[in-house]
């Protein structure tokens, strides 16, 4: 039994002061593969740094986070594209939009996620989204692609059970992770009604940790947590929830 986190921001200052403890607790705990979205060009260089020190457990994105997109937003674009055509790269982002926030740059944030899910296109590789507080924004972009779509992943899946149904049928998996304990989300009903075939696990480490760790940093070891969660909730064994998503993300990742 082990597991693969698709989504993890390993390579943040939170964890510059124990992250070869944080990696091998990971690993120890059975999840040996960890994505890791990329943010802007500021995150790139340890980003890669990371990925070249453990080959084996760690593998790099090329994107531009939505609340990264400012005046600069072309340089930066230019900056994924680059990545994207001269090294490897498992997946296209962190894209999408974030309306949380600030909306300053919605237009701008508009065209990189289309850009970008171009460049998956291109590229022949899944896209991850952001959705905040942009779900229906992200829909309607999707829907102008028609049937040309890539497929991918809605990290930290914000919708209902309908959004859900939605998402998989454009072709895509639902990114479920801590959030998924915390008491009245919506992600419960998810993984109650939505089939393990469309689901993959993340903690969007060092954020959104799962209960009994919410509020502190998040760590990839705790895929395990979020996976006993569903489990529960689904009346399945554990080793289902591992089985079957980890097949999902060597499936779209390829790793």
């Amino acid at each position: 039994m082990y597991f693969i986190d698709t989504h993890t921001h390993l390579y943040l200052e939170d964890f510059k002061n124990d992250l070869q403890t944080v990696i091998r607790s990971a690993v120890e705990k059975n999840v040996t593969n960890m994505l890791l979205p990329n943010i802007d060009s500021d995150s790139i260089k340890p980003m890669r740094t990371l990925c070249n020190q453990f080959p084996q457990n760690c593998f790099p994105t090329a994107g531009l986070h939505p609340t990264s997109v400012k005046k600069n937003y072309l340089d930066e674009i230019s900056i994924v594209e680059n990545e994207l055509k001269t090294r490897k790269c498992h997946a296209v982002g962190e894209t999408g939009i974030d309306l949380y926030w600030d909306t300053t740059f919605y237009k701008e944030q508009e065209y990189c996620f289309n850009r970008q899910l171009e460049l998956a296109l291109q590229y022949n590789l899944p896209i991850i989204i952001h959705s905040r507080n942009a779900l229906k924004e992200i829909f309607g972009i999707l829907k102008d692609f028609g049937n040309n779509l890539p497929t991918g992943i809605f990290h930290c899946f914000p919708g209902n059970v309908a959004d859900a149904e939605k998402a998989i049928e454009l072709g895509f998996y639902l990114g479920i992770g801590g959030v998924v304990t915390f008491k009245n989300s919506n992600q419960n009903e998810i993984v109650k009604t939505i089939s393990l075939q469309h689901i993959v696990l993340e903690t969007d480490s060092p954020y959104l940790a799962p209960v009994p760790f919410r509020g502190k940093r998040n760590e990839s070891s705790y895929i395990k947590i979020i996976a006993e969660h569903i489990a529960n909730q689904s009346n399945i064994p554990i080793e289902d929830v591992a089985d079957i998503t980890t097949k999902n993300a060597i499936k779209l990742f390829g790793i």
